[in-house]
């Protein structure tokens, strides 16, 4: 190779190189990231976004700022909490569940939504499609749903004489009321009676859990959303004194004690999320994001539950566990 077209060569790698390396730093601008929260600080699925948003490159103090606003289990405040963050013109929008994502486009038809933990986005009206979802909003479905059927399987198998099933959920969000229907179809498929008890506020625990404590139920499941996961600790305890058999939809429940989740890993959408932000805060726009749905999924099991129960896990179930808590 002649030196000319060395350095040619040479030059328009390096140039190549430095372009690549300008593309994945964020824009230069100071960026506003607005955080619609259900729950209450703190946050480990809020701190794997951040962590995520690190890693492309953006440095909060530095060119992000977030305005966080926390509903602390009140979805009753996300209307107000929405359109406090529409009055601040962030760049974008985040909403963790579907009572948040309606609040905020509620708020706001022009600052771009990016959501996540939503069932079923189409069906709720969120989003016109999951190919092109339209208007100001995209993010990750949790494909929930779907899974009622293969949890209910799975309770069978680590408790073959279920008959009877109490259905704890939030009776006031429109994605749940989804979950819930399809879980008694689902129920009625597999031979099992579901018991619906909906639970929104905390004082309709004690009526709950007086409900299934009458009512003959041999395990629980219990849909997972902002109010029922801010309230984990006090569902799983129940589950324990009852020496219920229970299911859950995330594995902060097994983490908290209960016997075993199946779901998608929030952690990981979350860091998809952060991708999303990422990518409208680079020009992209919602309309053009097809809205994701997971493609993966995690068992978790607590072995000294199980033991605590005395119900031995079966093989295939322990087989298929990505981590199994001694």
């Amino acid at each position: 190779m002649r030196r000319r077209e060395f350095i040619a060569l040479v030059g328009g790698a390096s140039l190549a190189c430095r372009s690549r390396a300008r593309a994945q730093q964020p824009p230069r601008r100071t960026l506003r990231l607005g955080l619609l929260e259900p729950g209450a600080p703190p946050d480990p699925l809020l701190e794997a976004m951040r962590g995520r948003l690190r890693e492309l490159g953006y440095g909060e103090g530095r060119d992000l700022v977030l305005e966080v606003r926390w509903a602390e289990g009140n979805l009753a405040r996300l209307p107000e909490l929405a359109l406090e963050l529409a009055s601040l013109k962030v760049d974008v929008l985040h909403a963790f569940s579907t009572p948040a994502v309606i609040a905020a486009q509620n708020a706001t038809t022009t600052i771009p939504i990016v959501f996540s933990a939503v069932g079923d986005p189409v069906r709720t009206g969120i989003v016109s499609s999951l190919a092109r979802p339209t208007g100001n909003a995209t993010g990750i479905s949790l494909l929930a749903t779907e899974l009622a059927a293969k949890r209910l399987e799975m309770l069978k198998e680590i408790a073959p004489n279920t008959s009877r099933v109490a259905m704890l959920w939030n009776d006031t969000n429109p994605s749940m009321t989804l979950r819930a229907r399809e879980s008694q179809d689902a129920a009625t498929k597999l031979g099992v009676t579901i018991q619906s008890i909906g639970v929104h506020d905390l004082i309709d625990f004690d009526s709950a859990f007086a409900s299934i404590e009458s009512g003959r139920i041999d395990a629980l499941l219990t849909l997972i959303d902002p109010f029922t996961r801010q309230n984990r600790q006090r569902i799983v305890d129940f589950a324990m004194r009852r020496r219920l058999p229970a299911i859950y939809e995330a594995r902060e429940f097994v983490e908290s004690g209960g016997l075993i989740s199946y779901g998608p890993s929030l952690f990981t959408i979350q860091r998809r999320v952060a991708e999303y932000i990422d990518k409208i805060f680079r020009g992209g726009k919602p309309a053009d994001l097809p809205v994701e749905q997971p493609t993966t999924f995690e068992l978790f099991i607590n072995m000294k539950t199980a033991n605590a129960l005395g119900l031995p896990i079966p093989q295939s179930v322990m087989l298929r566990a990505d981590e199994v808590i001694e």
